[in-house]
């Protein structure tokens, strides 16, 4: 069985550069929005991952360190900050003792609610034609093997 990979053409170079352009043109948009209202980036994902978490209301420490693809003493840190914004709330697990669980508070929750429509917004905007047909391509490069020259 051979390893290889095929190499990359001009158009999965093309393609991956437009979708990172994109992302990172999405990113930019949301660190100014939310530290318009007053926060970082960061506290703004640490809502919506507790927010978004499936099934409660809440998440452990170690859950949203993986959301954020962070170190779990960082995430203690950051989750020690928005306490002090009084946006969360550590809460120890009634059935287990030993597990905190991470709860918004209705600041929190506000304030989520009010940065998550403004995202969506931005998410739903129209897409340029030419921008439309790159980030088709850019889902077919990323989807499947690149194509030959």
């Amino acid at each position: 069985m051979n390893d290889e990979l095929p190499p990359l053409s001009k158009t999965d170079f093309s393609a991956l550069s437009e979708f990172r352009y994109q992302m990172r043109r999405y990113e930019r948009f949301s660190e100014n929005a939310v530290q318009a209202e007053g926060i970082t980036p960061l506290q703004y994902l640490l809502l919506l991952h507790i927010k978004g978490f499936a099934g409660r209301e809440w998440a452990t420490v170690g859950e949203l360190a993986e959301r954020l693809q962070a170190k779990q003493h960082g995430v203690v840190a950051l989750v020690t900050r928005c306490e002090a914004g009084e946006l969360v709330a550590r809460r120890t697990n009634e059935a287990d003792r030993r597990r905190v669980e991470v709860h918004l508070l209705p600041k929190g929750e506000a304030l989520l609610t009010r940065l998550a429509a403004i995202h969506r917004a931005e998410r739903r905007l129209p897409t340029p034609p030419r921008r439309g047909a790159t980030l088709r391509a850019t889902s077919a490069c990323c989807a499947s093997p690149p194509s030959p020259r």
